[in-house]
């Protein structure tokens, strides 16, 4: 929440609720195509699993180290790029809400499983991605709420949580390569 709203700054509210929507529809969409067809993917492009995790770990990285440095964003403020777009795919539907830990999770699940059983993993994707999608549309309020210092303070934290997170899974892709 944090993140989505210092990269929504100075948005109107319509742009925020847009981006909001395309952002977790989008991740929905990545995770349930994962889930479904990942491993033919990542056949097809020659994609390892390892590979994912260090480059997914390495974009996570980025964006918590970015938080931590208190720079503004350059995606939030770039000017000839389009800010719904941009904003929207990434960095928060990729890799924020659908990134390489939750696609190897969500894949991890459905191994020559049978349609019920990937129906079921789907259903659970698109309940979190809605309280995703709540939480968000609420994160004026809550800030509200809470206050800005508190949620400045939280942000720091989970931009340090980010970065470590990108850090273990650059480990985890490490020791799966050479183990």
């Amino acid at each position: 929440m944090p993140l989505f709203i210092s990269l929504v700054e100075g948005a109107d509210e319509q742009t925020k609720q847009r981006i909001n929507k395309r952002a977790v529809m989008i991740a929905f969409i990545i995770v349930c195509t994962f889930v479904v067809l990942g491993k033919f993917i990542f056949q097809l492009f020659g994609i390892t699993i390892p590979a994912f995790k260090i480059t997914g770990g390495l974009l996570i990285f980025y964006v918590g180290f970015e938080k931590l440095q208190s720079k503004e964003s350059y995606v939030k403020h770039s000017k000839t790029t389009n800010f719904d777009e941009n904003i929207a795919v990434s960095p928060l539907a990729i890799p924020i809400l659908a990134g390489p830990g939750t696609i190897v999770t969500a894949m991890n699940f459905v191994p020559d499983s049978s349609y019920i059983h990937i129906g079921i993993v789907m259903l659970i994707i698109g309940l979190m991605c809605l309280l995703t999608y709540i939480t968000l549309s609420l994160s004026e309020i809550i800030v509200e709420k809470i206050g800005e210092n508190v949620i400045s303070v939280i942000g720091k934290i989970m931009g340090l949580i980010i970065a470590i997170i990108g850090t273990s899974m650059i480990i985890e892709g490490i020791k799966i390569s050479f183990p």
